[in-house]
């Protein structure tokens, strides 16, 4: 596979003397109780994509699993508490994170509502929204209408029908429309996921996605993107570079696992293994 020379372009050889703190921190606030594997993917993607030090903020009920299965991760276990109380407590992490990313698993729900709403306000950092993140937009729209940090929003055709008020079908009608409205409506950078993925900037600018296949579609596999495109965010791409290069290697990496065991048998930690032959070709 070759890598086009656009996504080459993004990334710069490694310096000698660099370490964690040149490539950035990434503060990760997913998963709930039930839904551990999301927090894990997409921190586990963020920190394979190269980021310097993912931290990762979840439930305390999910901790134990969460720490096992993720040694490279620093965690911030949160317990049972009012939002205001949670994001004081993540305050330092929230400083100190060079991207921020919300809504992997994290739960529809009213606490986890307030928690994405007080982290939007308190964040400085550019952040990335995912799946329950931009459900939880799409009721309480304020979050978007007032955010000010620079963002990343990943819905899929039908998260994006909620946040546009319109249908699935048309979202699926013109996805290029629908996702340059989105783009400058909330003033985001939207990738709208699906086949041929469009990633859509405030300014007009649209790339379309030619990697990835059906083997893709599975309940994981969209945790592991968001985490990509945060922790390339992290590391200092630009919003629309972190969100297309995170796609397109996102795609690739799934087409190798296909070739290798098939769209039926591929599972999303089988993207996470192909990155590694991916970055090996950006540092030739």
């Amino acid at each position: 596979m070759t890598i086009p020379e656009s996504i080459k372009r993004c990334f710069t050889p490694r310096a000698a003397d660099s370490h964690k703190g040149t490539y950035g921190t990434l503060l990760s606030v997913c998963g709930s109780y039930g839904m551990a594997g999301a927090a894990i993917l997409a921190a586990r993607a963020a920190s394979r994509c190269g980021t310097g030090l993912v931290i990762a903020a979840l439930p305390e009920t999910i901790y134990p699993i969460a720490a096992t299965a993720l040694p490279e991760v620093v965690f911030a276990p949160l317990a049972e508490r009012p939002a205001a109380a949670l994001v004081k407590e993540l305050t330092k992490p929230l400083q100190k994170s060079t991207a921020l990313l919300i809504g992997c698993g994290l739960g529809n729900t009213l606490s986890s509502a307030q928690l994405t709403e007080a982290l939007i306000s308190a964040a400085t950092c550019p952040i990335v929204l995912d799946a329950d993140g931009i459900n939880i937009a799409a009721r309480h729209i304020s979050i978007l209408e007032t955010a000010h940090p620079p963002l990343i929003l990943t819905p899929h055709p039908k998260e994006l029908s909620r946040l546009l008020h319109t249908t699935v079908d048309q979202i699926k009608a013109d996805r290029q429309t629908a996702a340059q409205t989105a783009a400058a409506r909330f003033d985001a950078v939207v990738v709208l996921k699906g086949h041929h993925t469009v990633i859509a900037a405030p300014n007009g600018t649209v790339s379309v996605n030619q990697t990835g296949n059906p083997g893709m579609a599975v309940a994981g596999s969209g945790d592991v993107l968001a985490g990509m495109i945060a922790g390339l965010l992290a590391q200092g791409l630009s919003l629309f570079d972190a969100a297309r290069c995170g796609v397109y290697l996102h795609g690739a990496a799934g087409d190798l696992a296909a070739a290798r065991l098939s769209q039926h048998a591929m599972l999303p930690t089988d993207i996470l293994d192909e990155l590694g032959t991916l970055f090996s070709q950006l540092e030739k």
